[in-house]
């Protein structure tokens, strides 16, 4: 705290004048100053931990670490009393009325803001966020903004301005409830002296007025939050409310339009959706109506809603009041609408469409901020101070601005160039002094108003920025509004439900989202399978293993090169020299396809479009297989790729233990199953085909055994060396073994049977059907005696596990298309 320091001429947050604490922050200064430095590191580093271990993310575009970009969080909170947050919570519910009440006339009413001059026309018509067909659309409940979000700075006299607003589809506000719960973990006591203000009731608001705003005779509403998808810079958050909130998270192709009304594409067949919690920015919302190009939204989205068959909010067009030029004249509209002053003042705004505007702004250039009138998320243009070596420079860009204003004024604004006020971050183990913007939170139900109770603070990455954005490499904040009632208890940010790995959403599972849990089911067995494979083969050529003579060495070089680890040699016979080298590149590069890197990268891929529904335990554990997976320079090669492989089991054991434990047993679970069950049998398969294949395969067969993880189970039952037949009825026909072929079988025939049990088409009883067949095959007598034969003919053992390999992939290919794909006639 000794070396804090503001800089002069700017609000500072915390003190009020140089080592003197404003009364609200001193609680939480002397609570600070009992925690040691090191207590202090530790738990910052604590957080950071969380913050991995939860997955949170914030794709910076261009950014090398791409969607894999941690999120910024400074523990260090920003306080606001109770008192200045009722006065700002007023303004914004104030802000949401008018800005409906404009959005209504501009879209729903008469346009009387156009024709009586309260509006200039080229600020609507101009507007590329002014969509056309959304005119005369009905809201329901006249909500055309239901969640508002303003970005609030302070001046250095202490008043708080609003620099900008966003309309379309507010981000921030789940990323404001992660953030309290990393700094509850780390803050606990603070927190609870500080009497803070909890988050939770917003959330709760928030989703009884999307109920009420559903169309209509629904007394229970479907309703769905939709993202443009994983790669959004927004995803982890979408992932995140969707699981609080209790919403399925789809994407524009989960949904379609049927006779005017929006369905969601489920296993179960089309199911109805009647409010959408969009994420997705207007023009993107419909291809059909709105931006062509689009492969975000749902061809009739616009037809249903004009229909008033679905309610989407925020209501499309509403993007139009992002435009800064608006601010310039919200005060004459609140006045004339309202009859009321505004209570939350607008940043000073000149919009350079009008006249005697544009001769200010172009006089007084060099003190102002000039931006895009119609693109909000467009960087600044204003022109910024130079060196002596630059001044040329910059007076040619300054030159070169006045000619691009004056050429089409309408298209620019300029504000005024504020200081922003600072506040504690911590950085190198000390608290620097930095610029910060608070995004607050307004959501509207149509006859009540819910606010965030302080919102999302942002930082800026160096003391002097004059913008801030989390795209320029910005950070964020808590942010606690202090109560004077009784002690306030952290907030717990987990949904109900939290502890089970998949949530069965009702009415039914995505069929995208189905599709995601099936193949990462697969996946994520297919790597167990490799890893297993790998860690074995090295056990026994490093001298893990009890030494080998030339028949073993050889059936094994051979047992590589049937499992395709190895490549085929253009002549002479496969060496057990070449195999070292070959698992570390299938460990460590990622150009490797079917390699370790190139299956967790599906692995992360499938998981993260279906990230709504994980709890926190198995994102976790899915988290710390990456991190386990990465390279631990200064390692010898061989002996960190053994290591690696055991932790990468271990974590893998850990996923599919959460799957057996703490799955709710609904359809996203089976489908979860259904691939992994698919992917076993077929390694298994793969495997005795292997040996089929060998020369010898009584020299393979304990590598085989270890692979499958059926040593000791053989060794309690045998008591002898592994022969070919008892090895093959272990893995194949033994219906107590998890790892046989038949085990896998069987439970494949239990979640078909349950997907098709409701079903109302005779059709999808095919599946059932064909697995049964297959159960009875592998369990015949015959094979004993088949079994006994292999030893000196093993030409009709492969012909028959390729057969059956066959099978399994056929069902895999009929699950798809019956489940994945609704191009076909399905009961609904």
């Amino acid at each position: 705290m000794r070396n804090y320091s503001a800089a002069s001429g700017i609000f500072d947050e915390m003190e009020e004048a140089p080592a003197r604490p404003r009364p609200h922050w001193r609680p939480f200064i002397e609570s600070l100053q009992r925690v040691e430095r090191r207590e202090l590191a530790s738990r910052w580093e604590n957080g950071r931990r969380i913050i991995r271990e939860h997955g949170v993310t914030y794709n910076v575009y261009g950014d090398p670490q791409g969607m894999d970009r941690p999120w910024e969080l400074d523990f260090v909170p920003l306080l606001i009393t109770s008192n200045e947050w009722e006065r700002i919570e007023a303004g914004l519910i104030q802000r949401s009325r008018l800005f409906n009440l404009i959005l209504a006339d501009v879209y729903g009413g008469s346009q009387r803001l156009l024709r009586d001059g309260f509006l200039p026309p080229e600020l609507v018509y101009a507007n590329p966020g002014f969509l056309r067909p959304c005119r005369g659309i009905e809201v329901a409940s006249g909500v055309y903004l239901h969640l508002h979000a303003c970005d609030l700075g302070r001046s250095p006299d202490g008043q708080w301005w609003v620099l900008s607003d966003r309309t379309q589809a507010p981000s921030g506000a789940g990323y404001a409830l992660e953030n309290r719960t990393v700094v509850s973990r780390i803050l606990p006591e603070e927190i609870r002296d500080c009497n803070v203000q909890r988050l939770g009731s917003f959330f709760r608001r928030q989703r009884d007025m999307l109920s009420h705003l559903a169309p209509s005779g629904h007394d229970h509403p479907n309703i769905v939050l939709l993202t443009p998808g994983p790669h959004n810079e927004t995803y982890f958050e979408h992932a995140y409310l969707a699981r609080h909130l209790g919403f399925p998270l789809v994407e524009g192709a989960d949904l379609t339009v049927r006779d005017r009304r929006v369905y969601l594409k489920t296993i179960e067949g089309l199911q109805r959706v009647d409010v959408i919690l969009r994420r997705v920015d207007d023009s993107f919302c419909d291809p059909l109506e709105l931006r062509d190009d689009s492969f975000l939204g749902v061809s009739g989205l616009l037809e249903a809603a004009r229909a008033s068959n679905v309610t989407v909010a925020n209501a499309l067009g509403v993007g139009m009041m992002e435009s800064p030029a608006f601010l310039a004249f919200l005060p004459n509209l609140c006045r004339h609408l309202l009859g009321e002053e505004l209570l939350m003042p607008s940043i000073a705004t000149w919009w350079c469409g009008q006249g005697d505007e544009l001769r200010y702004v172009i006089e007084h250039l060099d003190s102002l901020i000039v931006r895009s009138a119609f693109d909000a998320r467009r960087p600044p243009l204003f022109p910024t101070p130079g060196t002596a070596k630059s001044r040329r420079r910059t007076a040619e860009a300054r030159t070169k601005l006045i000619q691009m204003i004056q050429a089409a004024p309408r298209e620019f604004v300029a504000q005024e160039r504020m200081r922003l006020s600072q506040a504690p971050s911590w950085l190198d183990d000390h608290l620097t002094a930095r610029s910060v913007v608070l995004r607050a939170y307004v959501a509207n139900g149509g006859e009540s108003y819910a606010v965030l109770s302080g919102g999302l603070t942002r930082v800026s990455r160096q003391a002097d920025n004059l913008v801030i954005s989390m795209q320029s490499g910005g950070g964020s904040k808590d942010t606690w509004v202090l109560t004077n009632g009784t002690t306030s208890r952290p907030e717990r940010a987990q949904a109900a439900g939290e502890s089970r790995v998949i949530d069965l959403i009702s009415p039914g599972v995505p069929s995208r989202a189905a599709d995601h849990l099936f193949w990462l089911g697969r996946y994520t067995e297919r790597l167990e399978q490799l890893l297993r494979a790998l860690r074995c083969m090295l056990g026994r050529i490093s001298g893990e293993s009890s030494s080998e003579g030339p028949a073993e060495n050889k059936g094994l070089a051979e047992l590589v090169l049937n499992l395709g680890l190895l490549t085929p040699p253009t002549g002479g016979e496969p060496e057990v020299g070449e195999l070292p080298q070959r698992i570390l590149n299938l460990l460590y590069n990622s150009d490797e396809t079917g390699g370790v890197r190139d299956l967790l990268k599906r692995i992360r891929s499938t998981a993260s479009a279906v990230r709504d529904r994980f709890s926190g335990d198995t994102w976790r554990i899915l988290g710390r297989l990456e991190h386990d997976a990465r390279s631990r320079p200064g390692r010898l090669p061989l002996a960190h790729a053994t290591a690696l492989m055991h932790n990468l089991v271990l974590d893998l054991a850990a996923f599919s233990g959460m799957e057996m434990e703490n799955m709710t047993r609904g359809h996203g679970w089976r489908f979860l199953d259904l691939g992994r069950r698919l992917e076993r049998g077929l390694s298994a398969l793969k495997l005795l085909h292997a040996v089929a294949k060998t020369e010898s395969p009584r020299a393979v067969l304990e590598p085989v055994l270890e692979i499958a993880d059926s040593v000791m189970t053989y060794r309690r039952r045998y008591f002898t060396a592994p022969h070919l037949p008892g090895v093959l009825d272990l893995l194949l026909r033994d219906e107590s073994n998890p790892r046989s072929l038949i085990f896998q079988i069987n439970v494949l025939y239990e979640h078909t049977l349950a997907l098709t049990a409701n079903s109302k088409s005779a059709a999808n009883h095919a599946d059932p059907a064909r697995i049964k067949s297959l159960a009875n095959a592998i369990l015949t007598p015959a094979f004993h005696a088949l079994a006994a034969q292999a030893a000196e003919d093993k030409s009709q053992l492969s012909s028959l596990l390729n057969s059956w390999s066959t099978d399994l992939l056929e069902l895999s290919d009929e699950i798809t298309n019956r489940y994945f794909s609704h191009s076909i006639p399905r009961a609904s």
